[in-house]
């Protein structure tokens, strides 16, 4: 094979900076002109000042507000989002009006009729509340197949089916059945899809892609790139550790793997090549790194806000929990990423080839101030989610006056409203499929009877329920954002988790977890198959690495579901004691897949670095105290040969 040419960094940083231009430039589908593009930009500000004002101003009744999400939604999904291969980029299919009118149509009906339809919907519906909820239903199924693909628009239909053939179906899977009619309402109703995920993406998520794109407006994401290069360049394997940085960082913004992946991966893994590591490590590094960026708080992933609203807990006390265990996702990613460099002899980047750490932060070192306020306004103050992101945006557009080049000014700030709506169109309709699956599992009272099914199964035997719940997940979350497949296992996992005595915050984040790392599971890993194709890799390969580097990713969940101080439920020696031990238990791990710790290990010396890791892992003081005996046994021997050698 011939070898890749090398370039000079300037060179390939130009270069990404056009790559990361153009992919920005297309990310919203169609591209429009005329009269069609300015009707898309006035309904994408509309929809961000209508969210702003409801949220901040004047509350609206529920029915009006969570259905205006879903309209504005709709009508840009339709509007951006060609229904299939060979429908036109630059103009509106007929088509695509009929399924605007679908959308909106049902709104204006039951605006009209609401004082009678909310007590007419699902229980006893006239024709007209029939034929209105098929054309809400049929809508949204759309939206979802167009915005997400043809995953969870199958999964919705299956369930739809479900919900009237539930009769003839054996077993715990038998209801009673409902009619058409029945059914179809109760899904357009705040049970079905205007329920809990329709309530996260309006009430919360839709003001955090606000924030996301005034971030990127600002040309934040070079700004990140750059600091944890100043970070952790300079380290063994630092291209791959400025890689943890950025995704921490950026993840903040994006709260999507995907999305961090193509922000963060077209600087990283050029970078990454360019220094020694393979492109399907490097791919697989990037799609790890920014599958954790879901996790990290004080922004999480778009499905914790659903996971506040199902718990009834303030978003602050789910982002409080995940700090451990988002510490140690990271920490075992640095271990990995450190041990894998050891033992390919890969080191870090020159100095020449790093920015200077005094000359960004006057440059761009402003961009700090609104994660900051963030943070401050989530954590300590302990202010509403959507209050913390529109207080973080403010403080976002007064600090970019700092600089005269990077003012965001009035016709600015309009762009970015306008085009933050069009980011989260995918989202709404994310969740807006999710409600049909969570309005038919309430309706038939499946999630209960998977809960029982769960149990029967496993036997009453947690570890089995948790290894089920596990598969469940990650299968669910193939090929579906990370908020539909969080949205579908809470309804049907959780409560058997809980059934068996697990706290239910350690419940729902087991399950979050599974959710975000089946991004990077095959047979479909949406962030390793990202990655895959900027690193110019096989997506196999990209895709099995990822999760041979995420191995940590996988066991933390029972870490916390066996020790609850790691989500911080105990007294502060227990909590300091889980936070030890499963730092050292990781880094034990990462050790043991990885075959290095002072040198090459044997084959025996990674058995037992494996064996150290779950002993470590596993909380009690006796499993702690093998654990670490190990971990300085094969420590002790590997340093007597290094010191031989």
């Amino acid at each position: 094979m011939a070898e890749e040419k090398v370039v000079d960094i300037k060179e390939v940083e130009k270069k990404l900076d056009e790559m990361h231009i153009k992919d920005i430039e297309v990310s919203g589908g169609r591209e429009l002109t005329g009269i069609l593009s300015k009707a898309v930009f006035v309904i994408g500000l509309a929809m961000s000042i209508f969210h702003i004002y409801v949220l901040t101003i004047r509350a609206i009744d529920p029915w009006y507000f969570r259905t205006m999400h879903v309209v504005f939604a709709g009508v840009l999904v339709f509007a951006l989002v060609p229904g299939w291969k060979k429908s036109p980029n630059d103009r509106m299919h007929w088509v695509d009006y009929l399924f605007v009118l679908l959308i909106v149509a049902p709104a204006i009906y039951i605006f009209s009729v609401f004082d009678e339809w909310i007590y007419r919907v699902g229980v006893v519906p006239n024709q007209w509340d029939f034929f209105f909820s098929v054309l809400f239903v049929i809508a949204v199924w759309e939206m979802a197949r167009r915005a997400t693909g043809w995953p969870l628009a199958i999964l919705s239909g299956l369930f739809i089916l479900y919900g009237y053939f539930g009769n003839y179906m054996p077993g715990l899977f038998y209801h009673k059945g409902y009619s058409w009619p029945r059914m179809i309402t109760f899904l357009f109703s705040l049970d079905g899809i205007l329920s809990l995920p329709i309530l996260a993406s309006a009430h919360y998520i839709f003001i955090f892609v606000l924030f996301g794109a005034f971030i990127e407006a600002s040309g934040a994401g070079r700004f990140f790139v750059d600091l944890a290069r100043c970070a952790t360049g300079r380290l063994r394997g630092g291209p791959g550790k400025v890689s943890i940085v950025s995704s921490a960082f950026i993840g903040t913004a994006s709260g999507s793997s995907v999305a961090n992946v193509v922000v963060d991966g077209v600087f990283n893994i050029p970078m990454m090549k360019h220094a020694g590591f393979k492109p399907h490590i490097a791919g697989a590094i990037e799609s790890m790194n920014s599958a954790g960026g879901q996790i990290v708080p004080p922004v999480m992933g778009a499905g914790a806000f659903l996971m506040a609203e199902i718990l009834g807990i303030p978003y602050a006390k789910v982002a409080l929990a995940a700090v451990i265990p988002a510490a140690l996702y990271y920490f075992a990613a640095y271990w990995m990423i450190d041990f894998y460099s050891a033992s390919a002899g890969l080191w870090g980047m020159k100095k020449e080839e790093l920015p200077v750490f005094r000359r960004i932060m006057v440059d761009k070192g402003y961009l700090l101030i609104p994660l900051v306020v963030l943070g401050v306004s989530l954590m300590v103050l302990m202010y509403s989610p959507y209050r913390s992101a529109l207080y973080a945006i403010i403080s976002l557009i007064i600090v970019s006056w700092i600089r005269k080049g990077d003012r965001l000014g009035f016709k600015r700030i309009i762009e970015t409203l306008a085009k933050g709506a069009r980011t989260s169109i995918e989202i709404a309709a994310t969740c807006a499929a999710a409600g049909i699956i969570v309005g038919v599992l309430t309706q038939t009272g499946l999630g209960m009877k998977f809960a029982m099914i769960i149990i029967e199964y496993s036997g009453g035997s947690l570890i089995l329920a948790l290894v089920f719940s596990m598969i469940i997940a990650i299968i669910l979350g193939m090929g579906m954002p990370t908020t539909a497949a969080y949205a579908i296992s809470a309804s049907v996992l959780a409560p058997a988790l809980i059934q068996l005595k697990v706290p239910p915050i350690a419940a729902h984040l087991f399950i979050f977890y599974f959710a975000c790392l089946s991004a990077l599971t095959p047979p479909v890993a949406l962030a390793a198959f990202a990655a895959a194709a900027i690193a110019n890799a096989r997506t196999w390969d990209v895709g099995w690495q990822s999760m041979r580097f995420a191995i940590a990713g996988f066991i933390i969940p029972y870490m916390f579901i066996y020790g609850p101080a790691m989500v911080l439920i105990g007294n502060a020696t227990e909590i300091t004691l889980a936070i030890i031990t499963g730092l050292v238990g990781t880094m034990a791990l990462a050790a043991a897949v990885q075959g290095w710790l002072l040198k090459r290990a044997t084959l025996i010396e990674r058995g037992i670095l494996l064996v150290a890791a779950l002993t470590l892992i596993k909380p009690g003081w006796t499993t702690d105290l093998i654990g670490l005996g190990l971990l300085v046994l094969v420590a002790v021997i590997q340093f007597l040969k290094k010191k031989e050698e």
